[in-house]
């Protein structure tokens, strides 16, 4: 999303008294390198604040997850002139086992900015909550339209299958 666009829809939110949260993504060049370097894997480990911790199994699977959250502070303050309404810092690591192998390479670290001041039970639950509604969208389209095996590219043809996917699944 351009610079201009993100800045006027969270002005938007924030004046319809609206909350965000948003995952940080490497796009985010200096928001995404400030969580880096003070949200390192070490300092996640030595974590003296609060943080809250879930277990999920699902398709023979085990994910164990790991929830924290931060006021903004130091270098983050010059950062959140960009994301107005910024109150919280929020980091999820989960890591993944597949019966009882576990693989080091299923470690992932995700970063969100909030304008709400949540608890770490809370950037959870809404954390999750966005993934499931993705999850179960996308595997609609994949499993019940073979979304990702459909092989036509010619023109904008792309855009108007997808288009009429998801309007077959919303009726």
């Amino acid at each position: 999303m351009p610079w201009a666009a993100r800045g006027i829809l969270l002005a938007r939110l924030s004046d319809n008294g609206a909350d965000y949260l948003l995952a940080v993504k490497g796009n985010q060049g200096k928001l995404h390198e400030a969580f880096e370097k003070h949200f390192s894997s070490e300092k996640i480990n030595d974590w003296k604040g609060g943080s809250f911790k879930t277990t999920e199994k699902n398709h023979g699977r085990l994910e164990l997850r790991l929830h924290i959250v931060s006021d903004i502070f130091d270098e983050f303050v010059n950062l959140s002139f960009d994301w107005k309404g910024v109150k919280t810092l929020g980091i999820a690591v989960s890591a993944r086992m597949d019966e009882e192998t576990f693989d080091p390479e299923d470690i992932s670290i995700r970063y969100y900015i909030s304008s709400a001041e949540l608890t770490t039970e809370e950037l959870a639950t809404a954390a999750r909550s966005h993934w499931a509604i993705e999850g179960k969208l996308h595997w609609k389209l994949d499993v019940a339209m073979n979304e990702d095996d459909c092989r036509i590219r010619r023109g904008n043809a792309t855009e108007m299958l997808a288009g009429f996917r998801q309007g077959a699944l919303s009726e």
